[in-house]
């Protein structure tokens, strides 16, 4: 049989309880890694098992603690304590993220806040204390380690009616490019992941204008694909970026958007 793409990593996934962080989690685990979820909550979303429950019972090795990535000392207590019990960390994906929903003048400084302290100082709180271990370690497969964000195809293009999540997600765009080029040299590789309508969550609960408006960008929803994104989508494009195979790749923002912005 083939070897496993990640056997023997330890890879941190954040915001992994649901939708996409949770389809990272578990195929990276089936790729062979030692996943840690770090979570604030447990039940995912769109209802069922949760993410550890799900890659234990497949026989993968998987832990979990209830981390909000925004508040440092909560990460770097989990992180810690991953790097004490499995001696390395390899990958960390930096995917957790919230939105309100509101357009300019309609977003609070609360919101504006809320949205900034997870999508940006939870970003920056993963990437620092990762590059922080990372540059402890002795390179493997030409990298101590590799970073993964999630970004979003609207750090790119505008994202109507929600300005605080796209202007986030264009500042993890930012922090993806500056680390590559500032520790590339140091043997760590950062890169993003920017997806665009994936369906997560309660998808019976999507506004159905939404979709229409969705399906009517993204090339790939029209024949012969026929289909929006799915969280394996991205969950594929982030195991390349943690894998070896990932060897000449630094600082890009992988669009996984169904040809959305090319269109």
């Amino acid at each position: 049989m083939p070897s496993k793409r990640l056997q023997d990593r330890v890879c941190i996934v954040t915001g992994a309880a649901s939708g996409i962080g949770r389809a990272i989690a578990i195929l990276f685990a089936r790729e062979g890694a030692q996943v840690v979820i770090l979570d604030p909550r447990t039940d995912p979303v769109e209802g069922g098992e949760t993410t550890l429950d799900c890659i234990q019972r497949a026989g993968d090795k998987a832990k979990a603690y209830p981390v909000d990535v925004s508040i440092w000392d909560e990460l770097d207590q989990a992180v810690s304590a991953t790097i004490q019990e499995y001696g390395a960390l390899h990958v960390m994906v930096n995917n957790a993220a919230i939105y309100t929903g509101t357009n300019l003048l309609e977003t609070t400084q609360a919101d504006w806040d809320k949205v900034m302290a997870v999508n940006l100082r939870g970003v920056f709180n993963g990437c620092k204390r990762a590059v922080q271990q990372m540059l402890t370690q002795q390179p493997l497969a030409e990298a101590r380690g590799r970073i993964v964000n999630i970004s979003s195809q609207h750090g790119m293009i505008a994202c109507p009616g929600d300005i605080a999540y796209g202007v986030s997600k264009a500042g993890s765009v930012y922090i993806t490019r500056q680390i590559a080029a500032d520790f590339a040299a140091r043997g760590i590789v950062c890169n993003a992941v920017a997806p665009g309508k994936i369906l997560t969550g309660r998808t019976d609960a999507i506004d159905e204008d939404s979709m229409r408006y969705s399906r009517s960008r993204t090339p790939m929803a029209g024949p012969p694909l026929g289909r929006l994104g799915k969280p394996v989508d991205v969950a594929n494009a982030a195991l390349f970026l943690a894998s070896d195979e990932c060897t000449y790749v630094n600082g890009a923002n992988l669009m996984v958007d169904g040809g959305w912005t090319a269109a």
